[in-house]
């Protein structure tokens, strides 16, 4: 437990917290509600690949909430969880959700990485913009608590929304904060948050709800194939994202692109022994091969990258192919795979 006679001997000085931003409305107004209270405020962003809260910009949820502590005139300081947050993801000991997310695991990463801001930043206690039965699974009662719990952050995590129908926190009990000031919010919608911004004049945040990947059933599927081959890592991670996938064998898979943005994505993606196949006269995508492709392998990438591609009419056509970091193209003439051929290599 944090030294609560400590902390009550700054009671004659303004109080200090540290404010969890996702960039998203509840932590904005959540924010909003107590630096109006007086208290010195920190923004804290934890940056990990499956963030879903911002796609304006390459950084994600850093990019919200950099807009949202700019606006708020506050200091954010910001950490990369991705490794710890991948060994998380591979055994969760509080296990997943309906998918792949393990959102009791992650608060508990994410409220440590606090714990350890508030001792470094000399703060008093937590900020959240949490709400009770917003999540299903991270943010119920009982689950709020275990988190804490296990965080070592019992009664020092203030959530302004919901903090009316919750015990009072350490902060309020010490009269840091006003609950009188603190809301009553509950459940899954957030008209009420919507309409506290609009009277705040929070008119621009970045995104309402947030999200993550993990929750998402096609990545998930897709997460699971890299998992179950052992190819867990962020290289890997961030080729989930992009295109469509299929698993070759055991050994190797292909991505293909679906437009041109992906195309050059995978491109850009692409990595020493990596192997990048395109129809050499025709329209059709930029295909990625991971992994150790036999030519078998080979010719069957080409033909799928052929099946994706704008045939016109025509029976075959010619795909290029190199395995990076080679120059020179070699040249395969290839037919489109069959479609009932793809089923059981869609991941």
């Amino acid at each position: 437990m944090w030294d609560l006679f400590y902390l009550i001997g700054k009671t004659d000085t303004q109080m200090k917290a540290i404010a969890l931003i996702s960039g998203g409305l509840d932590s904005a107004v959540a924010t909003r509600l107590i630096k109006e209270q007086g208290v010195e405020l920190i923004g804290l962003n934890t940056v990990s690949p499956f963030c879903l809260c911002n796609r304006r910009s390459r950084k994600g949820c850093l990019y919200g909430s950099g807009e949202v502590t700019k606006k708020l005139g506050l200091k954010l300081i910001s950490i990369n969880v991705t490794e710890e947050f991948l060994e998380i993801v591979k055994k969760p000991r509080h296990g997943y959700g309906s998918n792949m997310n393990p959102c009791i695991d992650c608060r508990i990463l994410l409220f440590k990485k606090a714990k350890e801001a508030m001792q470094k930043e000399g703060a008093s206690f937590i900020v959240t913009g949490e709400v009770l039965g917003q999540r299903p699974m991270s943010q119920k009662l009982n689950t709020m608590r275990l988190i804490e719990r296990e965080a070592g952050l019992e009664g020092l995590v203030l959530r302004p929304l919901s903090a009316k129908i919750l015990s009072p926190t350490i902060p309020e009990e010490q009269g840091w904060i006003s609950r009188d000031k603190l809301l009553a919010i509950s459940g899954r919608g957030r008209r009420e948050q919507m309409n506290l911004a609009c009277e705040l004049g929070i008119n621009d945040y970045p995104c309402p709800s947030g999200g993550c990947l993990l929750t998402d059933p096609e990545f998930s599927k897709r997460l699971r194939d890299l998992m179950k081959y052992g190819k867990l890592n962020l290289d890997g991670i961030k080729l989930l994202k992009v295109g469509r996938h299929f698993r070759l064998d055991e050994d190797a898979k292909l991505i293909i692109g679906r437009n041109e943005k992906e195309n050059e994505r995978l491109f850009n993606l692409a990595q020493e022994n990596d192997y990048l196949f395109m129809p050499k006269e025709i329209a059709g995508p930029t295909t990625l091969g991971r992994g150790d492709f036999s030519d078998e392998l080979i010719r069957l990438s080409c033909s799928i990258t052929c099946r994706y591609s704008d045939l016109n009419g025509n029976l075959s056509t010619d795909i290029a192919y190199r395995r990076i970091p080679e120059k020179e193209d070699r040249i395969l003439k290839v037919s489109p795979i069959q479609e009932n051929q793809l089923i059981g290599m869609r991941i």
